[in-house]
This record gives C-alpha cells, sequence and structure tokens, in this order.
C-alpha cells in the first residue's frame, strides 16, 4: 500500500497509490488532520484501507506530484555505507580521520536536513548552490517515522550536498546540506510491510545531460553497515517528534570526484518497493 500528497485545483490532498491511478481520500472524518497524523495512527494499514475516496481516480501519469511531507522534520544519517566512508576522505585529507572513525563507532552521524518547505517531491526541481564547485545528488532510502519512533513507511531521498564545501571543513556540513531545495522525497510512502525484505532493496542512480547519461551507479541496503532501528534509536535520545519525522540512511552510490551536477541535469533514482524519484537540476534564482 502506498500514500501521496498530490495537487488537484487549489487542494492539496492525501491519496492511494494504487496500480496505474491515485485516488484521493478523506482523512478528516477519520479523525486526522495531516499525512504525519495519519501516519502515526496505531493500525495504519487498517485505517488507510478505510478512508473515503473522493471524486474520481486520477491516471498516474497526470497526478502533480508533492512531496510526501507536511509538518515532519527531515534528519539525515551519514557514512553509513563504506563507498560513503571512502568519498568523504576523498574530500579532504585533513577530515578523512573524522569520516574513518564515525563509520565504526557506536554513535552514528546525525544531523538535521530539511523543512518541509525546503523538499521537492517528484518531478520538482532541486538546487545546486552558487558557491560551490562539486555538487553531486546522494540517493538514499527514507525511513518515515511515526510519532513514537515506529517505521511506518519508506521513500525515496536525495540528500542533496556540496561536497567542496563540507570538504574544505567539516564544520560547514550544514551549508553544504542545508538550503533552498536541498532535498528529494517522493514520489509516494510504500508502508512498511509492502516493502521487500531489507537485504534484497536495490538502489540505482541515473543523471542525464542534454539527453545522454553521465553517470550511472548502484548499491543495496545489504551494503549498509548500520541498522535502521539503531539509526532511529538514536534519533529519538532526548529528540521529539510530534509530528514524527524522515530519516535519510545514507548513500552507497557517490559520482567521482571529477564529477559535478550542471543545471539542467535530470537525476533520476530508483529503489525497489517504491518507485522512482526524478528531479531537474538548477541553479540561482
Amino acid at each position: 500500500m502506498k500514500l501521496a500528497r498530490v495537487r488537484t485545483g487549489s487542494e492539496i490532498c492525501v491519496a492511494r497509490v494504487e496500480e496505474g491511478f491515485v485516488q484521493v481520500v478523506d482523512i478528516l472524518p477519520a479523525g486526522f488532520a495531516s499525512l504525519g497524523d495519519l501516519l502515526s495512527a496505531t493500525n495504519l494499514v487498517e485505517v488507510v484501507g478505510t478512508l473515503t475516496a473522493v471524486g474520481d481516480p486520477i491516471a498516474i501519469d497526470s497526478v502533480d506530484w508533492l512531496p510526501p511531507i507536511d509538518n515532519q522534520e527531515v534528519w539525515a544519517a551519514g557514512v553509513t555505507y563504506k563507498r560513503s566512508q571512502t568519498a568523504r576522505m576523498e574530500e579532504s585529507e585533513a577530515a578523512a580521520s573524522c569520516y574513518d572513525r564515525v563509520y565504526t563507532a557506536d554513535r552514528p552521524e546525525l544531523f538535521y536536513k530539511a523543512t518541509p518547505s525546503r523538499c521537492s517531491g517528484q518531478g520538482g526541481p532541486l538546487r545546486i548552490r552558487m558557491d560551490a564547485t562539486w555538487n553531486v545528488p546522494e540517493p538514499e532510502l527514507a525511513l518515515v517515522l511515526s510519532r513514537d519512533a515506529r517505521i511506518v513507511g519508506y521513500t525515496i531521498g536525495n540528500d542533496m550536498s556540496s561536497r567542496d564545501i563540507e570538504g574544505d571543513n567539516p564544520l560547514y556540513l550544514p551549508q553544504a546540506k542545508v538550503y533552498n531545495q536541498c532535498c528529494g522525497l517522493g514520489p509516494w510512502i510504500t508502508l512498511a510491510d509492502a516493502m521487500p525484505e531489507r537485504s534484497s532493496i536495490g538502489i540505482a542512480l541515473s543523471i542525464h545531460r542534454n539527453s545522454k547519461e553521465v553517470f550511472a551507479g548502484k548499491t543495496s541496503i545489504a551494503q549498509m553497515a548500520r541498522e535502521f532501528e539503531d539509526l532511529v534509536q538514536w534519533l529519538f535520545r532526548d529528540n521529539d517528534f510530534p509530528h514524527g519525522a524522515f530519516m535519510l540512511t545514507g548513500t552507497g552510490v557517490v559520482p567521482d570526484s571529477d564529477f559535478t551536477l550542471h543545471p539542467g541535469d535530470i537525476v533520476i533514482i530508483t529503489i525497489d518497493g517504491i518507485g522512482t524519484l526524478s528531479n531537474t537540476i538548477v541553479q540561482g534564482k
């Protein structure tokens, strides 16, 4: 079962995603004020199945997609894959030991990534900074978390990163990671019970420039060095999330050091059990 946020006319709605179409549903009679509120329901799958349909189904290729987030915070974990550790160490010799240590440490690297307004959904723009020269996408499986720390679903995340800024000094990480249109989410949320076995979940990245593929790479969740539940319990230590949260779980696909994104590039991320998230890169006003 999949849930999405879509725009129909001037209204923003919650919808179930079915095979080939989307069905807008009414969450208010069931006592839910937002998608985030719904995602914290105790019997989520049962509740979603009973929501009242509104209007006719919409063909899936005619949907105006929004990122599937409303009030939640977006956090991220770093250096959870061996390839990510290597890439971070390539950014800066001075910071290499930091990334090496965090890869094996009990405490993970966690950082605040985005407010909902800084997120883009399927087909929306993602930004590269004007003051950076080495910008990359980071394809990641995103955990959808309820207010009581349950993993209730999964979506695709793109943790955009300015590697030259972070590489200059690890203390610049927030500037390398957090800015307008810095995070892709979507196209929808696959509820937890509908996902494949974790170790079999593949993640693929393809980048197109002028109608040609200029980068392609893939990995799988089996390559992660940390468990999802471990990341979640660290995030919720001394932290309350009354609306729930999204957590990007790190990347195992990193373009080579001679690659940087250009305005107009199309970034395509596909994750088994979810689907495909596609975004166009922009820069400047």
